[in-house]
Protein backbone atom coordinates (compact mmCIF):
# COMPACT_ATOMS: atom_id res chain seq x y z
CA UNK A 1 0.00 0.00 0.00
CA UNK A 2 1.53 3.34 -1.03
CA UNK A 3 2.27 5.89 1.70
CA UNK A 4 0.18 9.08 1.46
CA UNK A 5 1.63 12.27 2.87
CA UNK A 6 -0.74 14.36 5.02
CA UNK A 7 -2.42 17.19 3.15
CA UNK A 8 -1.00 20.58 4.01
CA UNK A 9 -3.18 23.68 4.18
CA UNK A 10 -1.99 26.98 2.78
CA UNK A 11 -0.35 29.15 5.43
CA UNK A 12 -2.86 31.95 4.97
CA UNK A 13 -5.81 29.63 5.62
CA UNK A 14 -4.16 28.26 8.78
CA UNK A 15 -3.65 31.81 10.16
CA UNK A 16 -7.28 32.71 9.44
CA UNK A 17 -8.55 29.68 11.32
CA UNK A 18 -6.30 30.39 14.32
CA UNK A 19 -7.48 34.00 14.44
CA UNK A 20 -11.15 32.94 14.37
CA UNK A 21 -10.60 30.36 17.13
CA UNK A 22 -8.83 32.92 19.33
CA UNK A 23 -11.67 35.39 18.94
CA UNK A 24 -14.28 32.82 19.91
CA UNK A 25 -15.13 32.91 23.70
CA UNK A 26 -14.19 29.93 25.83
CA UNK A 27 -17.82 29.36 26.77
CA UNK A 28 -21.09 30.65 25.43
CA UNK A 29 -23.02 33.10 27.60
CA UNK A 30 -26.79 32.51 27.50
CA UNK A 31 -28.53 35.35 25.75
CA UNK A 32 -31.93 34.62 27.27
CA UNK A 33 -33.05 36.25 30.51
CA UNK A 34 -34.75 33.05 31.68
CA UNK A 35 -32.87 31.58 34.68
CA UNK A 36 -31.27 28.19 34.22
CA UNK A 37 -32.91 26.78 37.30
CA UNK A 38 -36.67 26.78 37.81
CA UNK A 39 -38.12 29.65 39.77
CA UNK A 40 -40.67 28.73 42.43
CA UNK A 41 -44.18 29.77 41.52
CA UNK A 42 -46.61 30.96 44.18
CA UNK A 43 -50.31 30.67 43.40
CA UNK A 44 -52.54 33.59 44.30
CA UNK A 45 -55.64 31.37 44.33
CA UNK A 46 -57.22 30.87 47.77
CA UNK A 47 -57.05 27.45 49.37
CA UNK A 48 -60.12 25.27 48.83
CA UNK A 49 -62.53 24.94 51.78
CA UNK A 50 -61.63 22.16 54.28
CA UNK A 51 -64.70 20.07 53.44
CA UNK A 52 -63.79 20.10 49.76
CA UNK A 53 -60.24 18.99 50.57
CA UNK A 54 -61.65 16.13 52.66
CA UNK A 55 -63.94 15.03 49.85
CA UNK A 56 -61.03 14.97 47.40
CA UNK A 57 -59.06 12.78 49.78
CA UNK A 58 -62.08 10.53 50.37
CA UNK A 59 -62.43 10.07 46.62
CA UNK A 60 -59.04 8.36 46.46
CA UNK A 61 -59.90 6.21 49.47
CA UNK A 62 -63.26 5.23 47.96
CA UNK A 63 -61.56 4.30 44.68
CA UNK A 64 -59.17 1.97 46.48
CA UNK A 65 -61.98 0.47 48.57
CA UNK A 66 -64.32 0.29 45.55
CA UNK A 67 -67.18 2.01 47.42
CA UNK A 68 -69.63 2.43 44.56
CA UNK A 69 -72.17 4.69 46.30
CA UNK A 70 -69.56 7.01 47.83
CA UNK A 71 -67.70 7.22 44.54
CA UNK A 72 -70.88 8.26 42.73
CA UNK A 73 -71.59 10.98 45.31
CA UNK A 74 -68.07 12.36 45.42
CA UNK A 75 -67.64 12.41 41.66
CA UNK A 76 -70.96 14.20 41.23
CA UNK A 77 -70.21 16.84 43.88
CA UNK A 78 -66.61 17.43 42.78
CA UNK A 79 -67.74 17.77 39.18
CA UNK A 80 -70.30 20.38 40.25
CA UNK A 81 -67.65 22.34 42.17
CA UNK A 82 -65.34 22.24 39.15
CA UNK A 83 -68.08 23.60 36.92
CA UNK A 84 -68.84 26.32 39.48
CA UNK A 85 -65.16 27.35 39.54
CA UNK A 86 -65.46 28.34 35.88
CA UNK A 87 -68.30 30.74 36.62
CA UNK A 88 -68.62 33.98 38.55
CA UNK A 89 -69.88 32.14 41.65
CA UNK A 90 -67.26 29.53 42.59
CA UNK A 91 -67.65 27.43 45.72
CA UNK A 92 -65.10 28.93 48.10
CA UNK A 93 -66.55 28.18 51.56
CA UNK A 94 -67.84 25.16 53.45
CA UNK A 95 -71.25 26.84 53.72
CA UNK A 96 -71.52 27.05 49.93
CA UNK A 97 -70.44 23.43 49.60
CA UNK A 98 -72.99 22.31 52.20
CA UNK A 99 -75.68 24.17 50.27
CA UNK A 100 -74.66 22.15 47.21
CA UNK A 101 -74.82 18.92 49.22
CA UNK A 102 -78.33 19.74 50.42
CA UNK A 103 -79.45 20.60 46.89
CA UNK A 104 -78.05 17.29 45.62
CA UNK A 105 -79.79 15.41 48.43
CA UNK A 106 -83.12 17.07 47.58
CA UNK A 107 -82.75 15.97 43.96
CA UNK A 108 -82.05 12.42 45.13
CA UNK A 109 -85.15 12.44 47.35
CA UNK A 110 -87.26 13.51 44.38
CA UNK A 111 -85.73 10.67 42.38
CA UNK A 112 -86.57 8.23 45.20
CA UNK A 113 -90.24 9.15 44.98
CA UNK A 114 -90.27 8.68 41.22
CA UNK A 115 -88.51 5.32 41.40
CA UNK A 116 -90.80 4.14 44.19
CA UNK A 117 -93.84 5.07 42.12
CA UNK A 118 -92.39 3.13 39.20
CA UNK A 119 -91.73 0.11 41.43
CA UNK A 120 -87.96 0.29 40.99
CA UNK A 121 -86.89 -0.58 44.52
CA UNK A 122 -83.36 -1.33 43.32
CA UNK A 123 -82.96 2.30 42.25
CA UNK A 124 -84.66 3.49 45.43
CA UNK A 125 -82.00 1.74 47.51
CA UNK A 126 -79.25 3.20 45.34
CA UNK A 127 -80.49 6.76 45.72
CA UNK A 128 -81.11 6.33 49.45
CA UNK A 129 -77.53 5.16 49.95
CA UNK A 130 -76.30 8.32 48.25
CA UNK A 131 -78.62 10.48 50.36
CA UNK A 132 -77.17 8.93 53.53
CA UNK A 133 -73.65 9.79 52.37
CA UNK A 134 -74.61 13.36 51.52
CA UNK A 135 -76.24 13.84 54.91
CA UNK A 136 -73.16 12.41 56.60
CA UNK A 137 -70.91 15.02 54.99
CA UNK A 138 -73.40 17.75 55.84
CA UNK A 139 -73.56 16.69 59.49
CA UNK A 140 -69.77 16.48 59.78
CA UNK A 141 -69.17 19.84 58.08
CA UNK A 142 -69.55 21.93 61.22
CA UNK A 143 -71.65 24.43 59.26
CA UNK A 144 -74.53 25.70 61.37
CA UNK A 145 -77.97 25.29 59.82
CA UNK A 146 -80.44 28.10 60.50
CA UNK A 147 -84.15 27.27 60.76
CA UNK A 148 -86.91 29.34 59.17
CA UNK A 149 -88.02 30.73 62.56
CA UNK A 150 -84.44 31.74 63.38
CA UNK A 151 -84.16 33.44 60.00
CA UNK A 152 -87.29 35.51 60.64
CA UNK A 153 -85.90 36.68 63.99
CA UNK A 154 -82.53 37.59 62.45
CA UNK A 155 -84.11 39.38 59.49
CA UNK A 156 -86.39 41.39 61.78
CA UNK A 157 -83.36 42.51 63.78
CA UNK A 158 -81.45 43.64 60.69
CA UNK A 159 -84.43 45.34 59.06
CA UNK A 160 -84.43 48.36 61.37
CA UNK A 161 -83.07 51.58 59.96
CA UNK A 162 -83.44 50.57 56.33
CA UNK A 163 -85.25 52.59 53.69
CA UNK A 164 -88.93 51.90 53.08
CA UNK A 165 -88.40 51.33 49.36
CA UNK A 166 -89.25 47.63 48.89
CA UNK A 167 -86.53 46.40 46.52
CA UNK A 168 -83.87 48.72 47.91
CA UNK A 169 -84.67 47.63 51.46
CA UNK A 170 -84.60 43.95 50.52
CA UNK A 171 -81.22 44.36 48.82
CA UNK A 172 -79.74 46.21 51.80
CA UNK A 173 -81.07 43.63 54.26
CA UNK A 174 -79.68 40.73 52.20
CA UNK A 175 -76.25 42.39 52.05
CA UNK A 176 -76.22 42.96 55.80
CA UNK A 177 -77.28 39.39 56.48
CA UNK A 178 -74.85 37.60 54.17
CA UNK A 179 -72.01 40.11 53.92
CA UNK A 180 -68.74 40.06 55.90
CA UNK A 181 -69.50 40.19 59.60
CA UNK A 182 -73.20 39.62 58.98
CA UNK A 183 -75.22 37.30 61.24
CA UNK A 184 -75.56 34.68 58.47
CA UNK A 185 -71.98 34.75 57.20
CA UNK A 186 -70.60 31.21 57.00
CA UNK A 187 -73.93 29.59 57.90
CA UNK A 188 -75.95 27.08 55.90
CA UNK A 189 -78.71 29.25 54.44
CA UNK A 190 -80.76 28.61 51.33
CA UNK A 191 -80.73 31.98 49.54
CA UNK A 192 -84.09 31.42 47.88
CA UNK A 193 -85.71 30.68 51.24
CA UNK A 194 -83.94 33.64 52.84
CA UNK A 195 -85.11 36.00 50.09
CA UNK A 196 -88.68 34.77 50.61
CA UNK A 197 -88.49 35.45 54.36
CA UNK A 198 -86.89 38.87 53.82
CA UNK A 199 -89.71 39.75 51.44
CA UNK A 200 -92.30 38.67 54.04
CA UNK A 201 -90.70 40.66 56.84
CA UNK A 202 -89.87 43.74 54.79
CA UNK A 203 -93.19 43.74 52.92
Amino acid sequence: MAFQAPMRLPLGLVRARLTTAAARPFFAVPTTTTPLCGRRQYSSEPAPPPLLQKMRTDLKTAMRAKEVARLAVLRSVLSATLNASKTGTPISTDAQLVALLRKTARASRDAVEEFRTAGREDLVEKEQAQIDILEQYTADSGVQEVTADELRTIVAGVRGGEATNGKAQMGNVMKKLLGPGGPLEGKDVEKAELAKIVKEVVG
